[in-house]
């Protein structure tokens, strides 16, 4: 079976066009291999090994398209704009459309076009393939009068805004644009700035510095410099700027039915902040371990081109507005396709998350006797010879042979099969390994690091994830997640004088943690803003970047976070967990819509399997077996995927959605999808991996690891969210209204775990112990050094 990521559905196809602390790492510049304690990576490109590739020279000059101005270090990829620096395809000059929410961008010759949709346009049925987007429709150009440049440059970035540039020879413009901003900020030289509508605009005031007019059935604003005035021309308003070169435009929260005072009142508010340019973003967040949360601040930098105010106007996400810890939004509201944006003011904004925990493995508390463990023995049993069971040779398919294989050792060990949990291992640590030594003359199994784009690719790559940079952090949290299990063990292997250090090579190439680290962009693949991650490499299409399998992004997250505690990396960890809360939001609403609030009411689904920049799509990139479709954000299923279960009638409501559309139940990737559905129905799960156990497992799944879930689900009930823990790998289910309390102790000392409601746990070295309405203990990992 094709993995993800590999063509989209003919019908996604014609609906795009429509929508058109550092390690001390020696890096020997030019050698064969460059050690990491006992691994090692090259810096030459290995036989056939491609490079990233786009327009002009960009392979070995990522920089083509940024000025001088520009940070140093690693260009971001995988991000909302990067097809305005990472060029691909038809459009080396300026960018596909770039949707910031709530409005969107397209660099033209003459300036920045800009548009905002409130209407979606759907396709497909509400049964079958279909798509919405809210597709980049031109309102305006902004730009300098005579404006002609031959290209858009990015002359800076921060965590979720970007400067385009342009210039002619005679003119220059810079735009800064950015996620949650209804308004972008401009500088000019050379001629009066100029705003060019689609139609002509209905001016609704025009008063000395400011204009507002409506066009699209929208309100705009642009606000000049004291002095200013514009003037109003057919198609076109114009203005001096007084000679000082700056202005903003704004786009309003208006609908068809707000008065002309409304929009004057509005633009006042707005105007407050007009010459408050945005110049810089940044994320900060912090894990209280012994409150169980996750807290994020989001903070605006701004300059005050006139006057020494501060602060901007910001448009909050759905994920972010439900967390919101401070502060009460206005009350008008944006349209976004991910949603209601709400609107706050100010230099920040904070959410507040519970981090309700993940654990390595679910514990045997209904599968550690009689019947059950019988069948679960047989099903280790048969994976003796072949844990692995590696479909293929590139990262992407040695990355899930690993995950199946790690999922087969850490039941082993919790049931006492300690002959194949050690196949498993010695399965993870040979291939591991192998990759992680670049020695001379080797050519496949390795990893290379490109110095010029600051990424490490492993080849054989697989789908585009070297010349597109695509998906690192799905291959790679495979690599990470099954060498968190190995480090349980096998501590020694772990340590940064071993192979700890290639891991972390890998963490920080798909998601650098550490803004210190200038070998790696930060966060590479999570946007920071939107919450989740993008797969793209470059983002080059009509409807933005996109993410199709939220959940092996998940898989990474929650590899960070085993990995951490295994080693005593509290970083990694941290960072795992914050990747973990933000994301699990994300994608309950972005992706499962769970409160059916976010997706257009006419779309038909309740689920979408890819989110694009402009909407999402009931659809894959390789196949359009239903079953698939929804299973992609399923897999893998593991203890980090317990998030899918937070809202269980959302789950009973996605797979009711997905036998229908199917026409009757899934005959594919039946193991994910019951183990989906586990988590909102276990019994009806269990009944139907009992009727029908001869089906074919998912290339990265085992009969062990399905039965093991949906058994154990069983016994525990559902993901109780109310209650949190002092320890990260921690959980608690309900059943009938009875609670069980789970936690994992990793170490070689005993612990003592408290949870938000006052029950306690004490957990002996390397045990995982459930209590409460069902009762269990087992297991021997005792090599981790975290807390």
């Amino acid at each position: 079976m094709p993995s993800p990521r590999r063509r989209l559905t003919a019908l996604t196809t014609a609906a795009l066009t429509l929508a058109a602390g550092v390690l001390a790492v020696t890096v020997a510049s030019g050698a064969d291999a460059a050690p990491v304690g006992a691994g090692s990576y090259t810096e030459t490109l290995p036989p056939g090994g491609k490079l990233p590739t786009g327009c002009g020279s960009l392979s070995t000059n990522p920089r083509q398209y940024v000025t001088p101005n520009a940070p140093a270090g690693p260009v971001p990829t995988n991000d909302w704009w990067s097809s305005l620096l990472f060029k691909k395809g038809d459009e080396c000059n300026f960018s596909q459309p770039l949707f910031a929410g709530p409005a969107s961008y397209r660099p033209v010759a003459s300036g920045l076009g800009l548009s905002y949709q409130t209407e979606a346009a759907i396709s497909g049925s509400g049964t079958g393939l279909g798509e919405y987007h809210y597709p980049y429709a031109q309102h305006i150009v902004i730009g300098v009068d005579g404006l002609h440049a031959s290209q858009a440059l990015v002359d800076d970035w921060s965590d979720w805004t970007v400067t385009p540039s342009w210039n002619d020879g005679t003119r220059t413009l810079k735009a800064t644009v950015g996620h949650g901003l209804p308004m972008s900020f401009f500088q000019a030289t050379g001629g009066d700035a100029l705003l060019t509508i689609t139609g002509p605009p209905t001016t609704w005031q025009n008063a000395g510095d400011r204009v507002g007019f409506s066009i699209g059935g929208h309100d705009y604003v642009a606000y000049g410099p004291t002095g200013a005035t514009w003037t109003v021309n057919g198609s076109t308003i114009r203005s001096s700027l007084a000679g000082k070169g700056y202005f903003s435009v704004a786009v309003l929260p208006t609908d068809s039915g707000t008065s002309t005072a409304d929009k004057i009142a509005l633009a006042d508010t707005f105007g407050r902040y007009a010459h408050q340019h945005v110049t810089d973003t940044r994320v900060s967040y912090a894990y209280n371990q012994s409150a169980g949360t996750v807290s994020t601040t989001y903070s605006f930098t701004t300059t005050a081109r006139e006057g020494s105010g501060s602060g901007t106007v910001i448009a909050l996400y759905p994920h972010q507005w439900r967390y919101l810890s401070s502060g009460s939004p206005l009350s008008r509201t944006y349209v976004s396709p991910r949603g209601t944006m709400k609107i706050v003011t100010g230099t920040s904004f904070g959410t507040s998350m519970k981090y309700t925990g993940v654990l390595p493995e679910i514990p045997a508390v209904g599968d550690s006797s009689g019947a059950d463990l019988a069948q679960i023995t047989t099903y280790l049993n048969n994976e003796l010879a072949d844990p692995a069971a590696f479909r293929g040779d590139d990262t992407y398919w040695t990355g899930k042979g690993l995950g199946r294989a790690a999922r087969i050792a850490e039941i082993a060990d919790q049931l006492g099969l300690t002959a194949v949990r050690d196949s498993a291992l010695t399965v993870i640590r040979t291939r591991i390994t192998d990759w992680f030594t670049a020695s001379p003359g080797k050519t496949s199994r390795l990893f290379y690091y490109d110095r010029n784009w600051g990424t490490l690719i492993g080849y054989p790559a697989s789908y585009f994830s070297d010349e597109d940079l695509n998906d690192h952090h799905f291959h790679y949290g495979y690599f990470v997640a099954a060498a968190a299990t190995l480090a349980k063990f096998d501590p020694g292997w772990a340590t940064d004088s071993r192979y700890g250090g290639m891991v972390d090579l890998l963490i920080r190439d798909a998601n650098n943690y550490d803004r210190a680290d200038t070998r790696f962009p930060y966060l590479r693949d999570f946007d920071i803003y939107a919450g989740h991650d993008w797969a793209s490499g470059h983002g080059a299409f009509g409807a933005g970047n996109n993410q199709e399998s939220s959940s092996e992004g998940q898989n990474f997250a929650n590899a960070l976070i085993q990995w951490g505690q295994a080693t005593g990396k509290t970083a990694v960890r941290d960072a795992g967990i914050w990747l973990h809360t933000t994301q699990s939001a994300a994608i309950n609403e972005y992706w499962f819509d769970v409160r059916n609030e976010n997706f257009p009411a006419t779309w038909g689904h309740n689920y979408s399997a890819i989110a694009w920049g402009s909407g999402g799509a009931y659809a894959t990139w390789f196949s359009a077996d239903h079953a698939m479709i929804v299973g992609i954000n399923m897999l893998p299923m593991t203890g980090g995927q317990l998030y899918l279960g937070d809202y269980p009638a959302a789950v009973r409501n996605t797979y009711a959605e997905l036998v229908r559309n199917n026409g009757g139940e899934p005959t594919v990737w039946r193991d994910m999808l019951w183990q989906y559905l586990a988590l909102g129905d276990p019994d009806a799960a269990l009944a139907k991996f009992r009727a029908n156990s001869t089906y074919t497992s998912e290339e990265g799944e085992s009969k062990a690891h399905t039965f093991h879930w949906i058994r154990n689900l069983a016994a525990l009930g559902q993901v109780d969210t109310g209650v949190t823990a002092n320890h990260p790998l921690a959980k608690v289910f309900t059943k009938n209204g009875a609670r069980t309390y789970v936690a994992v102790n990793i170490t070689g000392a005993a612990q003592t775990v408290t949870f938000s409601d006052g029950r306690t746990l004490s957990l002996g070295p390397g045990r995982t112990v459930a209590s409460g309405a069902t009762n269990w203990t087992g297991g021997t990992a005792t090599g981790g050094t975290g807390s």
